[in-house]
This record gives C-alpha cells, sequence and structure tokens, in this order.
C-alpha cells in the first residue's frame, strides 16, 4: 500500500505536465482544427458504439454490486439513443463558434491607446464527476474547444465505458493534429488521486465537481485551486395563485418524473394557499398515480396516499421518484422557503400573472429561474450550447450551464503607435 500510496502523487504530477504542455499548444490552435478534431471524435464513437455498450454492461454490474440506487443506475446507463445524444453533443460543440480570441468589447482612449477585451482559455481544468459517462464526452468536448486541456476523474462505476470515450476523442486530436495529452483520465479508481488532483497548483487552474453533495464538499474543502460548485440541485417548482391548471399538471409531472436522477429534476413542490385545494390537490394525486412519493406539509396530509414530510424533506435532494409539497401563503412566503432550502440552482414559477413572474425573476437569485416551464430544462444542450460541463450555482465568474464560452476567462489586448504616458 505504501508503494501505491507513493505512486500516486508521481502519477498525477506526471499528468498534469503532460496537461500544461498540451493546454499550451491548444491554446492558439486554430478553430477549423478544433471542429476536425471534434468531428473525428464523433464519427470514432459511432464506429466503436458496440464497443461501448458492451464496456457500460460492465459498469452497470459494478454498479449494482455497488448499491447503486434506481436512479444512479439511469444516469450510468448507456444505449443506442443515449450514444446518439453522445455523437450529436460532439457535432453541436464542433459546430458552434469557436470562442478563444472573440472580441468581447473594445474602445479608444484619449491617450491614443485602443484597447479589447478578448477571450482566452482558462489552462487545465480538472473535471471530477458521478456515474454519467456522457460527462466524459461532454467535458472533454467542451475544454477542447475553449482550448483547454483537461483531467478528467470519472465515478468509479463509470470507469470501462469513461474509459473508451477518451480513447474516441484522443483519436479526435490526433487526426487533426493536436495534442492528444489535451484530454487525460485519471487512470485508477483509487481516490487518492482525487485528492491529489484537488492540490495541483502548479498545473491546475480550475476545478469543476459534478455530482452529489459529498463529492462538491469534499472539492470544496481541499481543493488549493478555483472551484466551479456545481452544487446539488434542489430544485422548486412554485403553483402561484394564477397558474394555468393544465400548464401546472404537465409541468410538475415532467420537471419529477421525465427523468429523477438529474440535477434539474424537481424536488420540491410549493403551492400558493388559493389553490391548495383545486389546482394543487390535482397535481399531488397525478403525481402519486405516476408514482411518485408525496411526502406532504401538514396542509396536505388529508389527501390519501401522502406521507408526512419531515423536517429533513425541506432541502433535500431525492433524486428518485419522491417530493416534497407545500402549501404557502402566497408568493413571498415560496420565496422565502426557496431562499432558506434550496441550492441555487434553478427555480421554477407557474402563473399567468406578469407582476409575480417579475418578481420571482428579480428576487430570487438562482443560477436558473424559469416561468412556466420545466426544470428539466436546466441543461446547457437545452441551452443551445451543445454540451455543459455542469450547472455551477456559484456567484464568481460562470453561472448556470458552463458551457465552452463560460470555460473561458479574458486577456486586454492595448494597441498603440509610439504612445507614451505623460
Amino acid at each position: 500500500m505504501k508503494d501505491l500510496d507513493q505512486s500516486i502523487p508521481a502519477l498525477m504530477q506526471e499528468l498534469g505536465a503532460r496537461a500544461k504542455a498540451a493546454a499550451a499548444e491548444l491554446a492558439f490552435a486554430a478553430p477549423e482544427m478544433k471542429r476536425a478534431a471534434l468531428e473525428a471524435a464523433a464519427d470514432t464513437v459511432l464506429a466503436r458504439r458496440a464497443e461501448i455498450i458492451a464496456a457500460n454492461a460492465e459498469d452497470m454490474v459494478f454498479g449494482r454490486d455497488k448499491g447503486l440506487s434506481a436512479a444512479m443506475l439511469d444516469r450510468l446507463m448507456l444505449n443506442e439513443a443515449r450514444i446518439d445524444g453522445i455523437v450529436a453533443g460532439l457535432r453541436a460543440v464542433a459546430a458552434q463558434d469557436d470562442p478563444v480570441g472573440q472580441v468581447m468589447t473594445e474602445w479608444d482612449m484619449e491617450s491614443g491607446l485602443h484597447i479589447q477585451r478578448v477571450r482566452t482559455p482558462l489552462g487545465v481544468i480538472g473535471v471530477i464527476y458521478e456515474s454519467r459517462p456522457n460527462v466524459t464526452a461532454d467535458a472533454g468536448a467542451l475544454c477542447l474547444k475553449s482550448g483547454n486541456a483537461v483531467i478528467l476523474r470519472g465515478g468509479s462505476e463509470s470507469f470501462h465505458s469513461s474509459g473508451i470515450l477518451v480513447e474516441c476523442l484522443k483519436g479526435g486530436l490526433k487526426a487533426a493534429g493536436l495534442p492528444e495529452d489535451a484530454v487525460q483520465r485519471i487512470p485508477t479508481r483509487d481516490r487518492a488521486a482525487v485528492k491529489e488532483l484537488l492540490t495541483l497548483t502548479d498545473y491546475v487552474d480550475v476545478i469543476v465537481p459534478r455530482g452529489g453533495k459529498g463529492l462538491v464538499g469534499l472539492v470544496q474543502r481541499e481543493a488549493r485551486v478555483p472551484v466551479f460548485a456545481h452544487l446539488e440541485g434542489i430544485c422548486h417548482i412554485y403553483l402561484d395563485a394564477a397558474a394555468d391548471p393544465e400548464k401546472a399538471l404537465k409541468i410538475v409531472l415532467n420537471a419529477k418524473t421525465r427523468r429523477t436522477g438529474i440535477c434539474g429534476a424537481a424536488e420540491c413542490l410549493l403551492i400558493h394557499r388559493d389553490i391548495a385545494e383545486t389546482i394543487g390537490q390535482g397535481v399531488v394525486r397525478a403525481l402519486m398515480d405516476a408514482g411518485v412519493e408525496v411526502r406532504a406539509s401538514e396542509d396536505l396530509q388529508h389527501i390519501e396516499g401522502t406521507v408526512p414530510a419531515s423536517d429533513e424533506d425541506w432541502g433535500k435532494e431525492f433524486l428518485d421518484m419522491i417530493i416534497a409539497a407545500k402549501v404557502v401563503d402566497d408568493l413571498d412566503a415560496a420565496m422565502a422557503h426557496i431562499r432558506e432550502f434550496g441550492s441555487d440552482h434553478t427555480e421554477a414559477i407557474v402563473t399567468e400573472d406578469d407582476a409575480a413572474a417579475e418578481r420571482f425573476f428579480a428576487r430570487l437569485d438562482s443560477a436558473i429561474l424559469m416561468r412556466n416551464a420545466s426544470t428539466q430544462f436546466a441543461d446547457g444542450g437545452e441551452f443551445g450550447m451543445g454540451a455543459e460541463i455542469g450547472i455551477a450555482t456559484g456567484k464568481m465568474h460562470a453561472r448556470g450551464p458552463v458551457g465552452a464560452e463560460q470555460l473561458t476567462s479574458f486577456k486586454y489586448l492595448v494597441t498603440g503607435d509610439g504612445t507614451i504616458r505623460p
């Protein structure tokens, strides 16, 4: 064990050094080369589809043996349709405008200087994530597009399928004449490697954790490099007094049941007191008919089939066919609940009242706020980004879906003509 402990730091130092060297070259790669790399990677994923599905079957066995929930197994599973989604995501990122070198703004000074603020890569990004092998492709593609090298550390349960996806990305880089070390994966399930990654200050510029509260908390506590926090998806839906009943029913059912294991799944339903016995009761019954366990506040417990909510159910990410439901006096009470128990991820209001929607948008500060739409749309692909590396819930630099543009910083280009300062 001692030898292994000593080899992990050496392994991570080597990965970091190779990533930094690759990032220096990738930072000025021509847009057409990066596009070609991503298209070639997509072609390779298609060509190796059967191999990826077979590897994923091994991962599914590992996940079941590990005791993963049904929702987490759903996140882990790859089938033909999901591989098609990975390929589409790679092609969508390839087709996007290259963010590197974009002029964000420019101006002239009386001194004679012309100043431009332009987008530039961050450098080396470490991505730590759980279960979902598609994140391997999404993160690799977005980092490549934005001129960053990436070190990937997927969940132990997705080890085999993620490994092949990394090979596909490396194949694309090689085909385009770009450094293969721009995409690397930590080749061990040993958790000691994660702790080493978090302290590679000489090589890694930012860490992106994507997973549950335990993972994100570990990263935030122990990282010595900046972190884009992708915290829990404790997403709320508030049914306002002016909610349309048909919209309310469709939105809540979709937000909770479409895929329960993603961060955009609704975890708490808040119902205005004026509609609790009408629209609210109908929505609660529809959820239960769909197989959802409704953990209800006292005002809703008379509805047969509900389960009394405990204090721990408010602010809990279930990632399962469970939702907490509560009656609130008004919009302000709903927003107070969200501020207390939310994770600054995504909140939705269902209302036909423009003033209520405007107040909801203005007075809440979650990364994503929605009106009359399912929280399941909290996704970079659905925002037109092609893919995302996560939903950032912090307030620095990037917020919400983190796509290629959000993986850049900026620098100033200042041009004079023999200009001197008096």
